[in-house]
Formats: C-alpha cells, sequence, structure tokens
C-alpha cells in the first residue's frame, strides 16, 4: 500500500464521511452533493485544461477491502432477488485489484482542487488518476445491459422515492 500512495495523484478531501468498518456494506451508499479532490502541487499543472470538461473519470483506490474476494459470483448488491452472476458482471467494491472507476461532473478547479458532483469514494480516498470524459469515445449509445441490472435500477429508484 505504501508503493500505491506514492503513486497516487491526489485524495479526496471533502464529501462522503468515512463509515465505521463495522458497517461495511457491499453495494451502494448513496451519493453527497459535492466531494473535493485535492491533486498533489506537483501534478497541478498536469490539470490545466481540465476545467474546460463537463464530466471526468476519476480512479480511485479503494482500499475498505484488503483480500481479494473469496466468491467469484455473487448477487449484485447482496441482494438475495438479484441473479447469481460472476463477479466481473457487477460493480461491487470488493475486487481483486480494488480500482474504483466514477464518472463525475466537474463543478469547479481552484489551482490543486477539483469540486466534483457524484463521486462515490470516500473521504481520505487516493486518487490514482483523472481523465477527461470523451462523449465520443466514452459514451455508447448502442450498449446493452442484462435485464437484471434494469431490475435494479428499478429498485433503486422505489428506494429514493424516484
Amino acid at each position: 500500500m505504501e508503493a500505491l500512495g506514492e503513486r497516487a495523484i491526489g485524495v479526496v478531501s471533502r464529501g462522503r464521511p468515512r463509515p465505521d468498518p463495522s458497517t461495511r456494506r457491499a453495494g451502494g451508499g448513496g451519493e453527497v452533493d459535492t466531494a473535493e479532490i485535492t491533486i498533489d502541487a506537483a501534478w497541478e499543472e498536469a490539470l490545466d485544461g481540465i476545467e474546460e470538461f463537463s464530466h471526468i473519470w476519476v480512479l480511485w483506490w479503494i482500499d475498505r477491502f484488503d483480500d481479494p474476494p473469496k466468491a467469484r459470483c455473487v448477487h449484485p448488491e447482496g441482494r438475495a432477488e438479484m441473479p447469481l452472476v460472476g463477479l466481473f458482471a457487477t460493480r461491487s467494491p470488493h475486487r481483486p485489484f480494488p480500482i474504483g472507476l466514477t464518472a463525475v461532473r466537474l463543478l469547479d478547479r481552484a489551482g490543486n482542487r477539483l469540486v466534483v458532483q457524484g463521486l462515490d469514494a470516500f473521504v481520505d480516498t487516493l486518487v490514482l488518476d483523472i481523465k477527461p470524459y470523451l462523449r465520443r469515445g466514452d459514451m455508447v449509445p448502442e450498449a446493452v445491459v442484462p435485464v437484471w441490472l434494469g431490475r435494479l435500477w428499478q429498485i433503486h429508484d422505489a428506494e429514493r422515492g424516484g
């Protein structure tokens, strides 16, 4: 982990508070309106031009899971009503190599600080990389998802009152 910290470009400095480790739960934990990422000063110049993008990808270290998962198949979000599918067919945070990837709205840049919306990483999470979201390369209009994922999204909407 020490080597990873040396390679990280920044840290989530404001946003979702880190939960008590005794309350670990697979799946989404909701989002806060905004989060702040502080990029190491050595990389500040590398951010030049990022403010011209409305959205960016944030790659981050999922540090809440130290051991690789034992199960190769899981029920998405641990929900028994969802089918048993391969781990790689889910967005479970418990990964063989725990890297998080989130597309977020970039609200502001001030020097080495980025204010974003939609980040699902916790405060003090290491940020590994930032990449611009590209409509032409990242959006795939013909993308298909399994039926169970559509059902899961309906459950999320109902739980959120949407």
